[in-house]
């Protein structure tokens, strides 16, 4: 049957190019974590679906490269899978990899939503030094299982999958306005 064919080209296409599989996963999951933080903010009386045209788009084409790249890189860094290796790639994540990968959301979702430059770096100072320290606390963890037990080849699905919750996460600190963050740290201060 054809469903049968479409499926067995998936799995080939999936088994034979580790980043497909990540970019499919990636492809479901951001916007569906999107979809599903507009569900739970009960401030929005509908849901955004250009938003998550967003997310179903810059998830895939751009963090999903963006992860394989660094998972390759860290094995390359870092040879072995034992716990050590795998406490070492994790705490080099956080160090190396999470600013950068902080910096493309909000930068590049602000830039995609046609937002200006000098704007988006504005929100990313705002929220990005608070979003990698939220960072800090969880994707060590997450990660140090993930080059500990997992193979290579299925990392980015997983990573993808357990991003689920920081992907909603992330998009409702994308969601807030950015000024009244800037108001409300100034009236702090005071």
């Amino acid at each position: 049957s054809i469903m049968s064919g479409v499926i067995k080209n998936i799995r080939t296409l999936v088994t034979k190019y580790p980043l497909a599989k990540g970019m499919l996963t990636y492809s479901v999951l951001w916007p569906a974590s999107n979809v599903t933080q507009q569900c739970l903010d009960p401030t929005r009386k509908k849901i955004n679906h250009w938003e998550t045209v967003r997310f179903a788009i810059f998830g895939p084409l751009v963090i999903a490269p963006s992860m394989y790249t660094w998972i390759k890189v860290a094995s390359i860094m870092v040879k072995g899978n034992a716990l050590r290796h795998a406490i070492l790639k994790a705490c080099l994540e956080q160090i190396f990899y999470a600013p950068v990968t902080i910096t493309q959301f909000f930068i590049g979702m602000n830039l995609f939503e046609g937002k200006s430059w000098d704007e988006s770096v504005q929100e990313w100072k705002v929220k990005g030094p608070s979003t990698w320290k939220t960072a800090i606390c969880i994707w060590p963890i997450i990660q140090t299982v993930n080059f500990w037990l997992v193979p290579e080849r299925n990392r980015v699905p997983l990573v993808a999958f357990c991003g689920f919750i920081w992907n909603i996460y992330l998009s409702y600190i994308h969601s807030r306005n950015w000024k009244e963050n800037v108001i409300e740290e100034e009236a702090k201060n005071l």
